[in-house]
């Protein structure tokens, strides 16, 4: 339960950090900020999966590219679900997105399932092999 709220957390962060990246998305404080977290991690574990299996044919044909399209519409719809979140134009909702996705990702790969910081320590060992 604790890795989920960091997770959730970590989510909120990037929100707000792409608020003060891209002009086109505001969010009025991190209340608002939270909710919207709330609410795209919900859209992104229920629905994006039934979206990706149903545009899977034009996922295919763009190599792929389609998914930030995907991204782009989940960050729309929390846009006009929560108030005090807002992003302006499907362009900024594809860069917002990539730019959450980025941010979200670099900061979870140090939480582990139990929610606190993981980390690899790598030694030398006698035989000159890393444990």
């Amino acid at each position: 339960m604790n890795g989920i709220v960091i997770r959730w957390l970590v989510l909120t962060f990037s929100i707000i950090a792409s608020a003060y990246l891209l002009d086109g998305i505001q969010v009025s404080g991190f209340i608002s900020a939270f909710f919207a977290a709330a609410i795209l991690g919900i859209l992104n574990a229920f629905f994006r999966p039934i979206l990706f299996i149903l545009t899977l044919p034009i996922n295919i044909l763009s190599l792929g590219f389609f998914t930030f399209v995907i991204n782009a519409a989940m960050l729309l719809m929390v846009s006009g679900v929560i108030p005090g979140f807002e992003v302006k134009g499907f362009w900024t909702a594809v860069f917002g997105s990539l730019f959450i996705s980025l941010v979200s990702w670099a900061l979870n790969s140090f939480i582990n399932e139990r929610g606190t910081i993981q980390y690899i320590d790598l030694r030398k060992g006698e035989d000159n092999r890393w444990k």
